[in-house]
């Protein structure tokens, strides 16, 4: 079942990459008395991921911020290491979380997986943002295609 606005989201553990190497980030610990936005993407280095997707959240960071987001982070179905590349690659630096879900755990709880076979790239995860609330979802946007509409940067501004 697909998570809802109103559902707390699962206490698992995604990677992120660090100076010492990987890192577990609890994801009740990174949301508790935090505004975060999560976008997911459905795989780093892709075309709409790379050229738009991710861009328009560096971008639009501080706006963010101002918004009163505490933080932000990208969540993908690759291992940390692509992820880390992926963020040195796009000059993301401090500003974006970068958070592997390499075993799809965090996305299949959440139901928002998607099969990704037809393209030679597993089951990955469906394009979406979320605004969490101290661990509450207050508000969620899944693309219903291939495009970014509803989950883009400045979507998620206007919802703020």
């Amino acid at each position: 079942m697909t998570i809802q606005v109103g559902d707390t989201l699962p206490a698992i553990s995604l990677t992120t990459m660090t100076k010492e190497g990987p890192k577990p980030v609890a994801i009740d610990e990174l949301c508790s008395e935090k505004k975060v936005v999560f976008f997911a993407v459905p795989g780093a280095f892709t075309p709409t991921c790379s050229a738009q997707h991710l861009p328009g959240f560096i971008e639009n960071n501080q706006a963010l911020k101002e918004k009163g987001v505490d933080a932000v982070a990208c969540i993908s179905v690759n291992d940390p290491f692509v992820m880390s590349a992926w963020g040195s690659d796009r000059g993301v630096g401090e500003n974006i979380l970068l958070l592997s879900d390499g075993n799809c755990e965090f996305t299949s709880a959440i139901g928002l997986e998607m099969d990704g076979r037809g393209f030679g790239l597993g089951t990955r995860s469906q394009r979406y943002a979320m605004v969490v609330d101290d661990g509450v979802v207050a508000a969620l946007n899944v693309e219903s295609g291939p495009g970014l509409d509803v989950s883009s940067a400045e979507a998620i501004l206007e919802l703020l």
